[in-house]
């Protein structure tokens, strides 16, 4: 059994509500961060509750209310509970089997106001970390760290934060690797801090290293490298543990030609993915032994990728294209530009899927701006063309949160249906 039913009267009437999955004590089967692991693949592989097979079956189990409009912030889910961010500078934990009823409005704790959360908390050794603006008067970047379990409060101020330059930590979520934390912020820098802080309230950076544009993009980690993206159109590869001085120079950086928004570097076998505006790019995680790199392989036409970040899952790779999804060779076509395999097509009304996708035994998951998030299947459908399996609603017309995939459930962030201003919600779907 994967979960059990229960009911609730509501005065004379009657609802039923899913409970869904039950927790597993299993920390593997957790997302703990943007992206999922610490390549940022987006891909589940523990993942074996929901499938092709039952994914039409998916329905809204529960709402968790949260103070404001939820933009770009996606569920991360760690020992039991579920933390999501929303635009009023609040970071929330719930539980994430909820509460029993269909809308949550009683989280576990909530923070003290940060500004504004436009990025996805990251959870490591028992510390929230999310970054933020100082407040609506003050747009200077700061990292927020808090105790995962709360603070035996409703409402808990951070433990300590990193001061991150002049201006917000936007859609930059943090990256905790070997004992230091790293988040991008739009005054161009990437800065990388102490996990453990610095035993005051306020942390100045170890060092930082400036790009030359603002980064909006997460950093990924792998093998003493950290990669980031730039508004620049370049992707930056510098030296995880520094290089001596306040200030750091990259080791490398590979040139997309279009700015890199939103879009997390990947890894995967060798390789490093990013996507620029109108350009995908594959670059060798070692370099090419110079200090500008070009591309294994590239993907450019006359759509767009609208910066959203790739998913890596078993030798294909899922990027937002246009109003669908478009699938590549992730080790690309012998060849320095590649062409799609096929595309994934939502029916109904279309518009941008900026949500970056995840995937899922065999599942892949994005968001659309009609207010859905869909399904597809991961494997050809025998067109050039596949068209969804399944599609939700959320509340807001605008789905910027990438979905996340967990214990059987999906969880994403965005509003209530019509609210003015827009009551910002934790979407859960599970099947009945």
């Amino acid at each position: 059994m994967i979960g059990i039913w229960k009911f609730a009267a509501l005065g004379a009437a009657m609802i039923v509500l899913w409970q869904g999955a039950p927790a597993s004590a299993d920390a593997s089967l957790d997302w703990r961060q943007f992206r999922l692991d610490a390549q940022h693949t987006g891909f589940n592989r523990s993942e074996t509750v929901l499938s092709q097979k039952n994914v039409r079956e998916l329905g809204v189990a529960w709402e968790d209310q949260v103070g404001a409009l939820v933009d770009y912030s996606s569920p991360v889910v760690a020992n039991g509970r579920v933390f999501i961010g929303s635009t009023d500078g609040t970071l929330w934990a719930f539980k994430d089997r909820g509460c029993g009823q269909s809308l949550c409005t009683n989280p576990l704790w909530s923070s003290t106001s940060l500004g504004q959360i436009r990025d996805t908390p990251t959870v490591a050794n028992g510390l929230v970390y999310v970054g933020s603006q100082t407040s609506f008067d003050d747009a200077s970047g700061k990292l927020d760290v808090f105790a995962a379990k709360g603070c035996a409060h409703s409402q808990c101020a951070p433990l300590w934060q990193g001061v991150a330059g002049t201006q917000s930590i936007l859609e930059s979520s943090p990256t905790v690797a070997n004992g230091i934390v790293f988040v991008g912020a739009f005054d161009g820098k990437l800065y990388a801090f102490p996990a453990t802080g610095c035993g005051e309230a306020l942390c100045q950076p170890l060092w930082t290293a400036t790009t030359g544009g603002s980064i909006e993009s997460t950093p990924t980690v792998n093998h003493g490298v950290v990669y980031v993206g730039s508004d620049d159109g370049k992707l930056y590869a510098i030296s995880a543990s520094g290089c001596g001085a306040s200030s750091c120079a990259p080791l490398w950086t590979g040139d997309l030609g279009s700015a890199i928004f939103q879009s997390t570097p990947a890894i995967a076998k060798g390789l490093v993915y990013i996507a620029g505006q109108h350009t995908l790019a594959a670059f060798a995680i070692a370099g090419c032994g110079a200090s500008t790199c070009k591309p294994v392989w590239q993907a450019s036409d006359d759509g767009e990728f609208y910066n959203a970040s790739p998913a890596i899952a078993n030798g294909r790779l899922y990027i937002p294209w246009s109003t669908g999804l478009a699938v590549y060779d992730a080790k690309g076509c012998g060849r320095t530009n590649c062409e799609k395999l096929w595309i994934l097509f939502g029916d109904g009304a279309q518009a941008a899927i900026i949500s970056s996708p995840t995937v899922a035994n065999g599942v892949v998951y994005a968001g659309r701006n009609t207010g859905e998030v869909l399904a597809w299947g991961a494997g050809p459908c025998g067109s050039d063309v596949c068209e969804n399996l399944w599609s939700g609603m959320t509340g807001d017309p605008i789905v910027s949160s990438s979905p996340t995939v967990a214990n059987g459930r999906l969880y994403i962030g965005s509003a209530d249906d019509g609210g003015t201003p827009p009551q910002g919600r934790l979407y859960v779907f599970a099947l009945p």
